[in-house]
């Protein structure tokens, strides 16, 4: 039984999903990436490899996120995509008839506009931490209660207060501001929940067509608060998939069957879930070879250069495929 293995990984979470030959979830896991992409993978593998069937093997492989390239050389990944396709795919998967995707990580947001199965459009915002979880999380942290309340006490609110939204700290002065007045934490709450979608709406959304189906993907789709106050702002029914925390992953698993199937190619260039247990190493260099200086990443496997990669020129793309294929042998 040929399964596929789909991994996103971002700068808050990364997330892991192996999918059978037929788009059925055998085994998700959802982790902390703590500034450590390659190690947080491997500790997903290691877990993964716990429910693998006993007579299963990798077909595939498909990394996306912010760290997809390395964690992709690191792997041995057949198919590295961007965020955009993934989370378009998994959506489709889902809720086939999805003509807009809304998505909200820790650090980064999206949406992506879909016709007839075809992303159309697409906006990223990784600028502004106020459209973001990691916004959430630090106001709940400030607040003294924790971020899975924030749907809850969000819903009791009737006079929702009206939060500065377009910047994290205007929000949290005007936060301050209404705790000062005597709102209500619950009004605070649901007035910050609206404050988020009006900033993604106004930025993110600015200028896209929204149609139904909608879908609400990423770690911030937990919060009920937030779907609650996209329903409003839209006033139109916000569909929450089941596996909304890992779509990336799912979506890179897809990815690679499609892949693996179009160049029909008899197996997975994945090098195994023993590597959970590899020492990696990664280190940096500046290429002084013109006047760009080049910040030049090293990928090292065990003491041994695995891939290489930064430069501007071309320089050293040679000497990447080269150790890489050294590394392989």
């Amino acid at each position: 039984m040929n399964l596929f293995l789909g991994i996103d990984v971002g700068s808050v979470s990364t997330n892991l999903a192996l999918l059978d030959s037929n788009n059925q979830i055998l085994s998700r896991q959802y982790l902390r990436t703590q500034g450590q992409p390659i190690k947080a993978v491997q500790e997903g593998l290691s877990q993964l490899a716990i429910d693998l069937p006993g007579k299963a093997s990798i077909g595939g492989v498909g990394v996306t996120g912010s760290a997809r390239n390395l964690v992709g050389v690191a792997i041995g990944a057949d198919v590295v995509k961007n965020e955009i396709t993934a989370h378009a795919i998994a959506a489709d998967l889902f809720v086939p008839e999805v003509q807009t995707v809304l998505e909200i990580g820790g650090q980064d947001s999206k949406i992506i506009i879909l016709r007839h199965g075809v992303v159309v459009d697409f906006a990223m915002n990784t600028v502004c931490a106020a459209g973001t979880g990691s916004f959430l999380d630090h106001q709940a942290a400030r607040l003294g209660i924790p971020i899975e309340d924030f749907g809850v006490l969000a819903a009791k609110s009737k006079h929702p207060a009206h939060i500065a939204g377009r910047c994290s700290v205007f929000a949290e002065s005007d936060m301050v501001h209404k705790q000062q007045m005597g709102y209500g934490l619950e009004d605070i709450i649901s007035g910050l929940c609206e404050a988020l979608v009006r900033n993604y709406l106004n930025n993110v959304g600015k200028g896209k067509e929204i149609l139904a189906p909608v879908v609400f993907q990423g770690g911030v789709a937990a919060n009920a608060g937030i779907q609650a106050a996209f329903e409003k702002a839209l006033g139109l029914e916000v569909i929450i998939p089941e596996h909304y925390d890992v779509m990336g992953a799912i979506g890179a698993a897809v990815l690679s069957r499609l892949a693996m199937q179009e160049r029909k190619v008899p197996c997975s260039k994945f090098r195994g879930f023993a590597l959970s247990e590899l020492d990696y190493e990664t280190g940096t260099f500046q290429c002084d070879g013109c006047p760009n200086i080049c910040e030049i990443v090293n990928l090292l496997l065990d003491g041994e250069l695995l891939a290489r990669w930064g430069g501007r020129c071309g320089k050293w793309d040679e000497l990447t495929t080269e150790a890489g294929q050294n590394v392989r042998q």
